[in-house]
């Protein structure tokens, strides 16, 4: 199915309108139109980053599916936050908005999902991929062997991947959450339950979510024990 063509024209207008509106600013204000320019030019970067990153992924997966039989991701997800949720984020967190305080405070702008088969798939493909010697791992957090409270499962790492350009290259960073099947299936379900407007019982709610995460838990280990028992 063809890709939908992104009006660059309509996009430019947008951005400028939310930059400009974040800064107090009039949209033809010099400020404005600095760091909109700015602005552009590292969102450029965090596209380019999740294309480096992903690639690396496929390229993972191909070897693996060869030396295992088997594909051990099975899909791959990728995002660049909108400049809306940028911006909200840097006010949540007391931040000002400007190009250096976004990417000094912000590790998940471009961000990559794979999803796996099983547990154990998630740790060998977040270590080869640690072991790339282009790759500086930032920060890691396993919430799957310690799950949120609410039960949300994921192992997550920000990593650091250089972009090339015609003349440098640009360090940048990226999120990365490997999650199973099970893991996604709840994770997505839970965030659309989360943001309804008006949750009845929000406790009861709240208890009944973390059930099912155990159960989602339980049942990617019960299918890892039976593949174990078969290989």
């Amino acid at each position: 199915m063809p890709q939908k063509k992104i009006n660059k024209t309509e996009e430019y207008k947008s951005m400028r309108s939310v930059v400009a509106k974040a800064l107090g600013e009039d949209t033809d204000s010099a400020v404005v139109l600095e760091t909109l320019k700015d602005f552009r030019w590292h969102m450029t970067l965090y596209h380019c980053a999740i294309r480096e990153v992903q690639t690396k992924f496929e390229v993972l997966d191909e070897e693996l599916s060869i030396s295992r039989v088997r594909n051990p991701i099975d899909h791959i997800e990728s995002r660049v936050k909108t400049p809306e949720s940028i911006i909200g984020k840097l006010r949540r967190g007391g931040y000002e908005f400007s190009v250096k305080s976004m990417t000094e405070n912000l590790n998940d702008i471009a961000g990559i999902r794979v999803i796996c088969q099983y547990v154990d798939d998630i740790y060998t493909v977040a270590d080869m991929l640690s072991k790339q010697d282009d790759i500086s791992v930032i920060k890691v957090k396993d919430y799957i062997k310690n799950s949120k409270p609410n039960g949300y499962r994921s192992y997550h790492m920000v990593v650091e991947v250089p972009v090339f350009f015609s003349e440098r290259k640009h360090y940048v960073r990226v999120e990365v959450q490997f999650r199973t099947i099970a893991m996604d299936f709840w994770a997505s379900l839970e965030h659309d339950i989360k943001y309804k407007k008006e949750i009845p019982d929000p406790e009861v709610l709240a208890k009944d979510l973390k059930e099912c995460a155990d159960i989602a838990h339980s049942l990617d280990a019960r299918m890892q024990a039976i593949r174990d028992r078969i290989l």
